[in-house]
């Protein structure tokens, strides 16, 4: 018999590890309200003629396709199926994929509802998404997107606004990050600048891994797309502009490099300086085919945190022609995503979340005798009825089995119920952090916690 697994990139989760998700979700839902934005749902399936397409070349080979019900293979023409190319088999015997990400389907959901939303629509959804990346560290096949969106206006205000929602958000987390702005106007000068506008999409692409590779990665991967090598030594060039000043003076007037520093000068203007961790980087590209005008991406502070090594904490941008793809012409929009899988791993490894959420319940009720147990699962039920997290142990035990079980779940106070106590109708209340204990009436044991935990 083999032994039980899970498919590689994917994750089981233990209890302490939802609750700390769940903080992370609670923080991000809680910001997105505030801000105004709604909440939507869609499938975790949509049709490839929704997917394909939209993400570039290295996005469509990392989609998850899901074969057709029943006998997928009988559509499939023997000519192409004797070739085994699975390129050409896809159509025949795959109709649907799980969602890459969550703005396509946003995309495709603002144009089937159109008639139900009221534009401007500002929207945030929290919800699984599938990747046949390669795993590793801060990398998964499954995992969460926290996404927040607003279609239906040009409005440079709404780009500031979602850098004051990343700024928002992880200041409530108290992790420190760069949020890092550049524009896809501004990557087409470059490609304008270089004389290549016909190949911005390769170069885009190669600039996108320069993080990753290094400049001579770059400059290679350029070569390897057809870009001549001094064409890529301009790039190269104009990469290692640091502020928007210095770079603004390579672009023509009314140029698309042009108007692409403008509306970063705008939103800059919108923020009035009040976003310190808002920095422009020429080099973000951000591979996507739908962006078109601003984009973001959110790391973590390198200058606070050296020993780090993780990639995005999430990104975005503005999309002016995503929901013309489906038919509906001239709806602009833009939105940010949050790696939540990363983000959680981050403030793991920084011990950033708070000690309270080791803890699952206020008080465990304990019993040394068949009367004393009765009365403990009958308190519990009146505790809980009083919003107060409680539980009681199955049966009585020896007082040091039940203790260590306490402790092993982190319980900060434990109801101790015998004979004596039965009689008297108290209860002997432990702090479990401070060994103190102390007699109490039943009637004052609700109040009593809610003190001790108001300390």
């Amino acid at each position: 018999m083999s032994k039980p697994s899970i498919p590689k990139g994917t994750r089981d989760f233990l209890p302490a590890q939802v609750v700390r998700r769940n903080y992370i979700f609670s923080i991000v839902e809680n910001v997105f309200s505030t801000f105004g934005y709604l909440p939507i749902e869609t499938p975790a399936m949509e049709s490839l003629q929704t997917l394909t397409g939209k993400y570039g070349e290295e996005g469509d080979r990392l989609l998850f396709k899901v074969l057709n019900n029943g006998d997928f293979l009988a559509e499939v023409p023997d000519n192409i199926l004797g070739n085994k190319d699975s390129l050409k088999i896809i159509p025949s015997i795959s109709k649907r994929g799980l969602r890459y990400d969550l703005t396509v389907p946003f995309a495709r959901f603002v144009v089937m509802h159109q008639n139900e939303i009221n534009l401007p629509f500002k929207r945030y959804q929290i919800q699984q998404v599938w990747r046949a990346d390669r795993p590793q560290k801060g990398r998964y096949q499954e995992f969460y997107q926290c996404d927040v969106d607003v279609v239906g206006s040009d409005s440079l205000m709404y780009e500031a606004e979602l850098v004051q929602i990343y700024a928002t958000v992880f200041r409530k987390l108290g992790l420190k990050v760069q949020i890092l702005i550049n524009n896809r106007k501004v990557l087409f000068g470059l490609a304008e600048a270089a004389g290549i506008p016909d190949k911005f999409m390769a170069m885009t692409i190669a600039i996108d891994k320069l993080d990753k590779i290094g400049p001579e990665g770059v400059r290679k991967e350029m070569t390897e797309r057809n870009i001549r090598s001094e064409q890529a030594d301009k790039i190269l060039q104009l990469l290692e502009s640091r502020t928007i000043d210095s770079l603004a003076n390579e672009f023509i007037p009314e140029s698309e490099g042009a108007k692409g520093i403008a509306e970063i000068n705008t939103v800059m203007n919108f923020l009035e300086h009040t976003v310190p961790e808002l920095t422009f980087d020429i080099s973000l590209a951000r591979g996507l085919n739908y962006y078109t005008g601003c984009i973001f991406e959110v790391k973590a502070d390198p200058a606070s945190y050296p020993s780090l090594s993780m990639g995005s904490l999430g990104g975005g941008g503005r999309y002016d022609d995503l929901t013309g793809v489906f038919g509906l012409k001239g709806v602009s929009g833009v939105g940010v995503s949050f790696g939540a899988e990363r983000i959680y791993d981050v403030m793991e490894e920084l011990s950033l979340f708070p000690e309270m959420l080791d803890t699952d319940i206020v008080i465990l009720l304990i019993a040394l005798d068949e009367k004393s147990h009765l009365q403990a699962f009958r308190m519990a039920g009146l505790l809980r009825q009083k919003g107060i997290a409680s539980d009681v142990y199955p049966e009585p035990a020896k007082m040091k089995k039940q203790l260590s079980y306490a402790n092993d779940r982190n319980v900060p106070f434990v109801g101790i119920l015998g004979e004596e106590e039965l009689n008297k109708q108290i209860i002997s209340l432990r702090n479990m952090k401070s060994g103190e204990q102390i007699t109490i009436s039943w009637d004052d044991i609700s109040t009593t916690l809610s003190r001790e935990l108001s300390k």
